[in-house]
């Protein structure tokens, strides 16, 4: 267990009544990893730290990452950690998934009670906090992160995508809420039997991610001249980020544009075999902070390809550095990229389009740059404030699972 002193001499913006609260958030994964699920957990501790709350980690132990708390650029992400056994998971050598007994977590929180807690991931951890939480009585809500039953049919494993589901059913209705980013995820929940749901969305940090950013040295290296496009992806080099659709994309941009360049931003599974078949493509590898932000700016046109995400971080941070988005009408884009506006996005099932909008931005300057400048002016309006707001809001309000059996019998949805 690590105890963060900084946490105890925060001076910011506390919630009206002047209360400061202890949030408890358990989670399988958590900075400095690379994932969206860790990003949004680095904004949500910064943001409930900035308020002047106490907020205590609960996480695996990861494989290569240095002891203790994660700073970055002197901020603290949390106000005690306690670190359980981690273990690697199938497929995702480079994740873990966390081990710990209910009984270990109730002892904790009946010497310390927090307020609220949140559990963010459903693993093996999400699931013996819940049932810690349910033991002490303390209010647990969950978060729907990631699509685990969509994933299998990129591993060969549809069959267990019923199977899948009704794990989660099982598991998101211990908790007295499940946090969902998009109104499409609230539908999908609902559909998957999972009540009930409160959407809580994402912001964007648009002071790091600014085309300001832009760098013309970093393009001559990926072997740009000023005029050359460079096609972007960011994200994990995974089979489920339907990383095939945005190589195949590509090939039809150089057909008609020779000099464009893909620039990959990320590692992943799928990365050995995407350099050995593609040895011209750009493998930046993971970039954090600054650099990642100066990859992003110094792109023209992102490719969003994937069909699983619930949301994608990288939608907003892309739009945000002034890039043209490519990107399916379903999560981040589905709530954010008005179609020709300030990006272009395609129906789930027609990839044809997708390819499409793509070769249209790279044959139309005017019309890439409109949408360039349009995708910044939107970010600008998704501010994580506003989001940690609703977040203190929703978890603090939470109905007990006792009060929601009683609503639900009224009839009255919490949807």
């Amino acid at each position: 267990m690590k105890e963060n002193n900084a946490g105890n001499n925060v001076t910011g913006i506390t919630q009206a009544s002047g209360h400061r609260l202890h949030i408890t958030i358990v989670s399988e994964t958590f900075p400095p990893e690379i994932n969206g699920v860790a990003n949004t957990l680095r904004y949500l501790c910064l943001g409930l730290m900035r308020r002047g709350h106490r907020v205590t980690i609960i996480r695996p132990r990861q494989g290569d990452e240095s002891k203790g708390e994660f700073l970055e650029t002197g901020e603290c992400l949390f106000s005690q950690e306690y670190v359980v056994t981690g273990l690697p998971i199938p497929g995702y050598s480079d994740l873990r998934f966390g081990v710990a007994r209910p009984g270990y977590l109730a002892s904790i929180w009946k010497r310390q009670r927090p307020d609220a807690i949140y559990v963010a991931t459903q693993g093996p951890l999400g699931v013996a906090a819940v049932s810690a939480a349910r033991r002490v009585g303390v209010p647990v809500s969950s978060g729907f992160h990631t699509n685990f039953h969509a994933y299998s049919r990129y591993y060969g494993a549809s069959f267990l995508e019923k199977l899948i589901c009704a794990y989660g059913r099982w598991f998101h209705n211990r908790t007295a809420l499940t946090l969902v980013p998009t109104r499409k995820i609230a539908r999908t929940t609902a559909d998957m039997g999972i009540h009930p749901t409160s959407v809580w969305s994402r912001g964007v940090d648009c002071g790091r991610f600014t085309p300001q950013k832009r760098d013309q040295a970093l393009r001559q290296q990926w072997g740009l001249q000023p005029s050359d496009r460079a096609i972007l992806y960011v994200g994990r080099l995974a089979p489920e980020k339907n990383l095939r659709m945005a190589v195949s994309c590509f090939e039809r941009i150089r057909g008609l544009h020779p000099n464009a360049r893909f620039i990959l931003v990320g590692d992943g599974p799928m990365r050995k075999r995407l350099a050995e078949r593609h040895p011209d493509y750009v493998f930046a590898g993971n970039r954090r902070g600054e650099d990642l932000a100066r990859h992003y700016a110094s792109g023209d046109i992102f490719l969003f390809p994937s069909k699983t995400d619930t949301f994608g971080n990288v939608v907003t941070e892309a739009m945000a550095s002034g890039l043209a988005v490519v990107a399916f009408d379903d999560a981040a884009a589905s709530e954010h990229i008005r179609h020709g506006d300030n990006g272009m996005k395609a129906h789930l099932l027609d990839d044809e389009s997708f390819v499409d909008h793509a070769l249209r931005l790279a044959d139309q300057p005017t019309l890439m740059s409109r949408i360039r400048a349009q995708a910044r002016l939107d970010a600008l309006e998704l501010d994580w404030a506003a989001q940690i707001d609703q977040f203190e809001q929703v978890i603090l309000t939470q109905p007990h699972r006792t009060h929601y059996n009683a609503i639900k019998q009224q009839g009255i949805s919490l949807l």
